[in-house]
């Protein structure tokens, strides 16, 4: 936290020493924290989920580009074993990376880690996906995210608080968990296929409002990595849902 503190003097209001008052906005009414370090906190979130999302596409577009790898994964049954740990090993970090979430470098060697993990499981579901449903829903979520992050932001400013959305988003959560089990164990073909799709991603674009809302107010400074993660994970939900809705509609 110390860090964001250089060349500001929060209880004199003056920035660089140079006795002027610094201009800040508060980035939410009744804000009592300094702007200053709050918006230091939001660019540094923003920095690192930019290069998560940058690592995500050049894994992805190795995955893809390179076909023997997700050839490899799908012909053995060691490549299929392979695959389904690699599935599960992004979940496996997640602990460790949680748990050392405020522990520099730690934690950043554990997010490139989780970052890598899920960047390959994307890479292997844009694989057996024609490039122009890739790319539909590439476009479509840039525009969703850009859109909800900068209505979030409005809204704080004129008082609205988005904290009510976790106990009904987690519930979604769950409940769309359970459709996805079914699913896997009862097929239920192209249908349902859209309706998950459609679900899933209303509920990880609540998620985009609720987790930007804690950013504003609510992550403390030493939780950067674990926020990135969390607007991360959102994103590439959002993203590969709207994979599966058109998918599943392009079949």
């Amino acid at each position: 936290m110390m860090g964001y503190q250089k060349g500001v003097d929060i209880e004199a209001g003056t920035s660089g020493g140079t006795g002027t008052a610094a201009p800040t906005r508060g980035l939410y009414p009744g804000m009592t924290e300094s702007p200053e370090l709050r918006w230091a906190l939001i660019r540094k979130i923003y920095v690192i989920l930019s290069l998560q999302l940058l690592l995500t596409a050049v894994v992805a577009a190795v995955v893809v580009k390179v076909r023997a790898i997700p050839h490899f994964f799908v012909s053995s049954s060691a490549g299929l074993g392979l695959y389904i740990f690699l599935i599960i090993f992004p979940f496996i970090v997640l602990c460790p990376l949680y748990f050392y979430r405020q522990k520099h470098p730690v934690n950043l060697l554990l997010l490139g880690v989780f970052t890598v993990a899920i960047s390959f499981a994307v890479g292997m579901t844009c694989a057996f996906t024609s490039g122009k449903v890739i790319l539909e829903a590439a476009i479509l979520t840039t525009v969703v995210v850009f859109s909800l992050t900068a209505y979030t932001f409005w809204a704080a400013k004129r008082g609205q608080d988005f904290s009510f959305l976790g106990p009904f988003l987690f519930a979604s959560l769950i409940m769309l968990l359970v459709f996805g089990f079914i699913q896997i164990l009862f097929p239920m073909g192209k249908l349902s296929h859209m309706i998950y799709g459609a679900l899933a991603a209303l509920i990880f674009s609540g998620y985009i409002v609720y987790d930007t809302d804690n950013i504003i107010k609510r992550y403390t400074y030493d939780e950067y990595v674990w926020a990135a993660v969390s607007l991360y994970l959102d994103v590439i939900n959002l993203f590969l849902a709207l994979l599966t809705l058109f998918r599943a509609g392009d079949s």
